[in-house]
């Protein structure tokens, strides 16, 4: 057979590719843009569906393990999660401290505050748009000028005020500052009276302090006046009075629930309740 006759090289089949080759490079032109809309349409709703980050802040005689329960239950859950530590110095210089932590994230947060931990988030959060919700769990949300200390006392049922021990220790600038613990011996009653006496002897023994100067500290303009908030009351709470809790939250006209038989630790004692909160606050971003 002659190498003319081929197929593969007739000259018959010459002008059929002309003709396709402009088909072909047009479906390709076709698929190359419903991949690139639909790569930026993935990309758009992975954006809107992004779930913001929940920042746990602990308060005083806690530390950031005292949200262990409630941050693998958030992570469970697909919500990214920063529970930093507390300095328990002044309310200034702790909330300055959380400003930094809060100025490090991309993307919406929701500040989740527990005892003296919600004057800090509440002190915090102005000036950061990113901060869509504040979450006060058996917490201190105080209003300009007031303390943790005032509102300790402004209902009865406290048993922090003869649970307390001091010790001093020396400022970095010179001069003491004084730190307060709670009594080892005292520690179930007053903090955690529904966590079996084996865990509270533990959390007794590492607890944090707080300086006396942080608890008196007076608060600056609260954050709850501007940013939505939820408040979780603890209603066997012995060291903030679950009345001084109902107080703050109808003050700051926040979403609320109560834990009936929680005590001042409820996000260790009640996870679920607490995560479902803040899930609840969470929500109000997307």
């Amino acid at each position: 057979m002659s190498a003319h006759a081929s197929p593969q090289t007739s000259p018959l089949s010459r002008p059929r590719t002309r003709i396709l080759l402009p088909v072909i490079l047009a479906i390709l032109a076709l698929l190359a843009t419903a991949l690139s809309s639909s790569a930026a349409a993935s990309t758009a709703a992975s954006r809107h569906t992004a779930k913001p980050t929940v920042v746990l802040v602990h308060g005083a005689f806690a530390d950031a393990s005292s949200w262990n329960k409630v941050v693998a239950r958030l992570q469970g859950a697909g919500y990214p999660v920063i529970a930093p530590a507390n300095p328990l110095r002044d309310l200034a210089g702790d909330s300055a401290y959380l400003s930094s932590v809060l100025t490090s994230i991309d993307g919406p947060v929701i500040l989740v505050g527990h005892s003296y931990g919600g004057a800090v988030i509440s002190n915090t959060a102005t000036g950061h748009p990113n901060v869509k919700a504040l979450v006060f769990i058996a917490a201190f949300a105080p209003e300009e000028a007031e303390s943790a200390l005032d509102l300790t006392g402004k209902f009865p049922g406290s048993q922090l005020p003869t649970s307390l021990i001091t010790r001093q220790y020396t400022l970095p600038g010179g001069g003491a500052g004084t730190d307060a613990y709670i009594d080892p011996a005292k520690f179930r009653a007053a903090f955690a009276a529904d966590l079996p006496a084996r865990d509270t002897a533990l959390m007794a023994a590492t607890q944090r302090p707080a300086a006396l100067a942080a608890l008196a500290s007076p608060s600056g303009p609260p954050a709850w006046k501007t940013i939505p908030s939820w408040y979780l009351v603890a209603g066997a709470d012995r060291a903030i009075p679950p009345a001084a809790q109902r107080f703050m939250a109808n003050r700051a006209g926040a979403h609320t629930s109560e834990a009936r038989e929680a005590s001042h630790v409820v996000m260790i004692s009640r996870p679920d309740t607490t995560t479902a909160l803040i899930t609840a606050a969470a929500r109000t971003t997307s």
